[in-house]
């Protein structure tokens, strides 16, 4: 008996028993959270298009720019050299949903996924105002090739490759920056590689949203098979309370349907018909669930036509279900708590002493030392200088911070001894140093500092000076 009822979990509601594609057609959404979600999706939405065209100090608000390794993440600057930065960002990124995870479950699918945004809140919203509802969409689908599927389907298509475009444009712009995509439009045929290479993205694109579409959150995404690890009986849900639910049985005028021994459940289906992953959310937790609430929705409107209180599907924990009870602050959420907290703790102290200027100084290679006439020693090295600040720095000056005044720097390959920087701008250069003879002695740590013009220290990097052991 048990086994009949986990028999549904021994097969996807999107394949067939032939091993066919099993089409969803969702009943389009209506309701209280359905309405929220819409609301949370103009605002992603709204900040996915607008932050290409956000400019700070005239740089993009956001860009990440693999190929000439330059980052400019919310206005500020990010080089190779802070990608441990990033690296923390990760990480503190992983934490957060895996406590959240815990917690609520898979709000982050149902609410926050690109994936999902996009496929429920654009392209199925534009499938509904072409098709219509699922009864309309099943119906077309059935139909032979006639005059109104093919306007219908070629209309839904050709704004569906619009959007596409657009949304790959936009991508784009994050990418590679928002003048080159401007650019670049302006005579595409000038480029045939980079043309190419847009257009294979934006047909795997296109085939995701139009046709693989809810097997991305099924089949691919790794984050629904990490929840039956992340969950546990206290994890906020969308749950189908059984207790009051069950037994199920159709709704007849004038049913005593405590007598007969049925729950409020009158088994019309309608949560499973809203689906976007058609599944039965009455079967219990499944992976295919994506916590979208649609399927609340539905259900308090089927209560609020019955009569019966709403929450029959809610957001919910199985303790809370079997028990009455609920409790969210459990060991488990307390620990990634405290790890969360000390790896932000750790980001912010990072991003806070990161300096304005990054300086490094290496020893050039295949040199030792020079001995001048005079009998002072010479050392050479490479530098780099980095304004990590959205300004301009101007008059820099690199001197010896320990020990202090011991040599005498000359900068090489550059017109000042004292340069500017711009904005995101990278110097490189070569520079020896000069020490009298009798102030160091085989190798010696030294250590430089680049300094503004107001006297105040950017940054510091050790290294050797080596000299004749006499």
């Amino acid at each position: 008996m048990e086994a009949q009822k986990e028999s549904f979990r021994d097969s996807i509601s999107t394949i067939t028993e032939e091993g066919l594609r099993n089409w969803i057609y969702p009943k389009k959404p209506k309701g209280r959270w359905h309405t929220r979600r819409v609301i949370v999706a103009i605002v992603m939405l709204t900040l996915f298009f607008a932050f290409p065209l956000i400019k700070v100090h005239g740089e993009q608000f956001m860009l990440l720019d693999i190929l000439d390794r330059k980052f400019i993440i919310f206005g500020k600057p990010f080089f190779p050299q802070d990608f441990y930065l990033l690296a923390f960002l990760l990480v503190t990124g992983a934490v957060f949903i895996v406590l959240f995870t815990v917690i609520y479950g898979r709000v982050w699918c149902g609410w926050l996924c690109p994936q999902t945004i996009m496929m429920e809140m654009v392209y199925r919203k534009v499938e509904y105002w072409i098709e219509g509802d699922r009864p309309q969409q099943m119906k077309l689908d059935r139909m032979p090739w006639n005059k109104e599927k093919i306007r219908k389907k070629f209309t839904k298509w050709f704004l569906f490759w619009i959007i596409t475009l657009i949304v790959t444009s936009t991508m784009w712009a994050y990418v590679a920056g928002t003048e080159y995509v401007l650019e670049f439009w302006k005579n595409p045929l000038a480029k045939p590689g980079v043309l190419t290479a847009y257009l294979v993205f934006a047909v795997i694109y296109y085939f995701v949203y139009a046709w693989f579409r809810e097997q991305v959150c099924i089949i691919v995404c790794p984050y629904g098979r990490l929840q039956g690890v992340l969950t546990d009986e206290n994890t906020i849900l969308v749950t189908y309370d059984y207790k009051r639910g069950e037994k199920r049985g159709p709704m007849r005028k004038g049913q005593d349907r405590a007598a007969l021994g049925l729950g409020d459940c009158i088994d019309c289906k309608q949560c499973v018909h809203v689906c976007p992953t058609g599944i039965d959310i009455r079967n219990g937790t499944q992976m295919e669930c994506i916590n979208c609430t649609a399927c609340m929705d539905a259900c308090d409107a089927v209560m609020d036509a019955i009569g019966k209180p709403r929450g029959l599907i809610r957001y919910a924990s199985k303790r809370s279900i079997e028990e009455g009870t609920q409790e969210i602050f459990t060991p488990r959420v307390k620990f990634y708590t405290v790890i969360l907290g000390i790896i932000l703790s750790v980001f912010i102290v990072l991003l806070v002493k990161r300096p304005a200027v990054d300086l490094k100084v290496l020893r050039v290679r295949g040199q030792v030392f020079t001995e001048l006439p005079d009998g002072s020693v010479r050392n050479y090295y490479n530098a780099t200088l980095i304004n990590k600040t959205t300004r301009e720095i101007k008059d820099l000056e690199i001197k010896l911070v320990k020990p202090e005044g011991a040599g005498q720097i000359t900068l090489v390959g550059i017109d000042d001894q004292k340069p500017d920087l711009q904005m995101g701008e990278v110097k490189q250069f070569m520079m020896y140093m000069d020490v009298p003879g009798d102030r160091m002695k085989g190798k010696t740590e030294v250590v430089f500092g680049v300094y503004d013009r107001e006297g105040k220290l950017l940054d510091k990097y050790k290294t050797l000076f080596i000299a004749p052991v006499k």
